[in-house]
């Protein structure tokens, strides 16, 4: 037991040793002494030799550090997927911290939840008072054209009630044609149709007659 415990600490080494290789190769273009946070990292990169090495440079910065200086002191992380900055103790968010980002983070997606279902019943509602409005809009429309409809019905009737009502007794000879002409005449009233028409009518014939002669002309020639 107690030759193994050497060997277990040389495979734990050696294991550690591979781990590092890779990051020791990232990191090769910081120099001696590894950046503390971002603003000095990428003070770094600036100093690259050439824009392909500063681009890379930055960007192994991003993934290094996801904190950034606070003018204040203290570091702030943005969470993109809730647009917000979380005040964090160091250039990296702890454990401990990443774990209150995301216990945020479902606090979040459960409050958009509730504002979309808020929202959508809200549409819903909405929607629903309009469909209202335009019911009873059409209802108002409908009582107006009733209402109408029954004032000219009682006119109708109130005309017909005030028409003398002629009798057998109380009837006037027939008067003659002329008098009925003239009497029409009289009545109508003035640039009416009706009124013109026969006027209108009877002038027409008498110029066929000077023109054409009457019927009855046209009969004794033939």
């Amino acid at each position: 037991m107690i030759a193994s415990r050497p060997l277990a600490l040389l495979l734990a080494a050696t294991t550690g040793i591979v781990a590092l290789q890779p990051s020791r190769a990232q990191a090769q273009w910081w120099g001696s002494r590894a950046p503390a946070d971002f603003e000095e990292c990428a003070d770094i990169a600036e100093k690259a030799a050439t824009k392909e090495a500063r681009t890379a440079a930055l960007s192994g910065c991003n993934a290094k550090f996801a904190g950034r200086r606070k003018p204040g002191g203290g570091y702030s992380y943005f969470d993109f997927m809730q647009n917000r900055n979380f005040d964090i103790a160091g250039p990296n968010p702890t454990p401990q911290e990443q774990r209150q980002i995301d216990e945020q983070y479902t606090a979040y997606l459960d409050n958009q939840r509730r504002s979309s279902i808020a929202a959508a019943f809200a549409a819903k509602q909405q929607q629903q008072q309009q469909q209202q409005q335009q019911q009873q809009q059409q209802q108002q429309q409908q009582l107006q054209q009733l209402q109408q409809l029954q004032q000219l019905q009682a006119s109708l009737k109130h005309e017909t009630q005030r028409a003398p009502v002629t009798t057998g007794s109380t009837r006037k000879p027939p008067a003659a044609s002329s008098d009925l002409k003239r009497t029409k005449t009289m009545s109508c009233a003035e640039h009416s149709f009706s009124c013109d028409w026969p006027r209108l009518s009877e002038s027409i014939e008498e110029l066929k007659k000077a023109l054409f002669g009457s019927p009855s002309s046209k009969a004794k020639r033939s």
